[in-house]
C-alpha cells in the first residue's frame, strides 16, 4: 500500500511552522511506515522546493506560489498537477488531505481523495461565533463534497461539519494518535502549587478565563504559580496581544505568580509538563486537541473544557475534571482540589494514561487507519 498526505504543516527542522494537524499527521505516517506502509507526505507553502526520503518517509517540499490573479484556482491547479504526476510515477494509490480551507477543492485526482476532519475554518468559526468569509465556506464545502471518503478525529466534529455543510456522506470516526513510548511520565519532582497551560496563547483556548479562574486561586492558595508555555498572538476580536489582555486581568497578588516561558523547543515544553502539578486546557474550540491526550499520556491530571470532544477524551471525576471554563468559580475549585490533594491528582494521572493507551496510543489507532484503508482500496486484512 501506497498512501498520499497533504498537507499545509509538518513538524520538521526544514518546513514552516507546524501545530497539532502536523502534529497528528506526523504520529500517523510514523505509525504507518513503522508497519511497512509505503507513505509519501506533500507540504505546501514552504519556503523552498526539496524532494527527499528520511526515516522511511519520502517528502515533497512544494515552495509557495504567488500568482497575479485567481490565485486559489491557480495554485489548486498546480497542486492538482503536481499530485497527479506523482501519483502516476511513484504509483500512490490514495491521497489523504485536512479539511482546513478546503484545499484540494476543484482538483481532479488519480486516485481516490480522503478527507479527515481536524476542524475546518468553518468549523472553527461556529465554535467560536465568528463570521466566515464566503470563499472558504466554498471551498471547504466544494472539498467535501467532491471528497471520495470523509474520516473525523472525533464523533463530535464529525456531527457538526456534517451540520454546517449538510453533509450526507457516511464520515468514519478515527482519532488522532500518540506515541505513549515517548510521551510517558517523567523521572522529574512535580513542583507543587505549580499550574500549566501550555499552547498557543489565543482566545478559543480558553486562556482569558484562565486570568479570572487564578485571581480566585490565589486568594485561597496564595503560594500558587501560573505558568504559560506557547506563542503569543494578536487577538481578532481586540487587535490586541492575548498576553496583555490576559495581563490586565490579573489581580496585582494574582500578576505576581504567573510565568511566562513564551516559545520553547517542544522537548523543553514537556519538561515543563514532566514537573507540573496541574495542567489546565480551557479550550472552547478543537477537534480532538493533541496536548490534552499528551498531557494524559505523561500521567497528568487536567483541568479542561466539557465541551463536546471532552467526552471523547475524558472521563470527567477519573482521569481530571471537565468544567466550563465560563464557571470561573467551579474551574477554580476543581483545580485547589487537584492541588490540595495530591494523591488525587496521582491516581487521576495515572487512569489519564490508563485511557489514552486504550483510545489514542499510535500502535492501536494505525491498526485503525490501515483496516480503513484496505477496505477503501480493496485489500483483505
Amino acid at each position: 500500500m501506497h498512501l498520499g498526505f497533504l498537507t499545509p504543516e509538518y513538524p520538521h527542522h526544514l518546513s514552516t511552522s507546524s501545530g497539532g494537524l502536523g502534529t497528528s499527521i506526523k504520529n500517523m505516517v510514523v505509525a504507518l511506515v513503522e508497519r511497512r506502509v509505503k507513505v509519501t507526505v506533500f507540504i505546501y507553502g514552504q519556503k523552498q522546493d526539496k524532494i527527499f526520503t528520511e526515516a522511511g518517509i519520502h517528502f515533497h517540499f512544494i515552495k509557495h506560489q504567488h500568482y497575479n490573479f485567481f490565485g486559489w484556482y491557480l495554485h489548486r491547479k498546480f497542486l492538482q498537477n503536481y499530485l497527479n504526476k506523482t501519483i502516476k510515477v511513484e504509483k500512490i494509490e490514495a491521497i489523504e488531505a485536512p479539511d482546513w480551507t478546503g484545499i484540494t477543492a476543484f482538483m481532479k485526482l488519480k486516485c481516490p481523495l480522503v478527507i479527515r476532519m481536524n476542524g475546518s475554518d468553518a468549523y472553527f468559526c461556529n465554535r467560536e461565533n465568528r463570521q466566515q468569509k464566503n470563499k472558504n465556506y466554498l471551498f471547504e464545502k466544494t472539498a467535501l463534497k467532491e471528497a471520495d471518503h470523509l474520516l473525523s478525529v472525533s464523533q463530535f466534529t464529525a456531527e457538526l461539519t456534517a451540520s454546517i455543510f449538510n453533509i450526507k456522506k457516511e464520515i468514519k470516526v478515527i482519532p488522532n494518535s500518540v506515541e505513549t513510548l515517548y510521551f510517558r511520565p517523567g523521572n522529574k519532582h512535580v513542583e507543587p502549587n505549580t499550574i500549566l497551560y501550555f499552547g498557543t496563547i489565543i482566545r478559543k483556548k480558553g486562556v482569558l478565563e484562565l486570568a479570572e479562574i487564578f485571581n480566585i486561586i490565589i486568594q485561597e492558595k496564595p503560594e500558587s504559580r501560573l505558568i504559560f508555555a506557547g506563542k503569543d498572538v494578536i487577538d481578532k476580536l481586540t487587535g490586541r496581544s492575548t498576553k496583555q489582555l490576559i495581563e490586565e486581568m490579573f489581580t496585582l497578588a494574582a500578576k505576581k505568580n504567573v510565568e511566562w516561558l513564551g516559545v520553547l523547543p517542544y522537548e523543553k515544553v514537556l519538561d515543563h509538563v514532566a514537573i507540573a502539578n496541574i495542567v489546565v486546557l480551557p479550550s472552547f474550540a478543537e477537534a480532538l486537541p493533541m496536548t490534552w491526550i499528551e498531557a494524559m499520556s505523561m500521567e497528568k491530571a487536567l483541568v479542561t473544557s466539557d465541551i463536546g470532544w471532552a467526552k471523547e477524551v475524558m472521563i470527567d471525576g477519573e482521569t481530571g475534571f471537565t468544567v466550563d471554563p465560563k464557571d470561573h468559580q467551579l474551574y477554580a475549585e476543581k483545580i485547589l482540589q487537584l492541588i490540595n490533594d495530591p494523591a488525587l491528582a496521582e491516581n487521576m494521572g495515572k487512569t489519564a494514561r490508563k485511557q489514552v493507551k486504550i483510545k489514542f496510543d499510535s500502535g492501536i489507532v494505525v491498526k485503525q487507519n490501515i483496516s480503513f484503508y484496505n477496505k477503501l482500496l480493496g485489500v483483505k486484512n
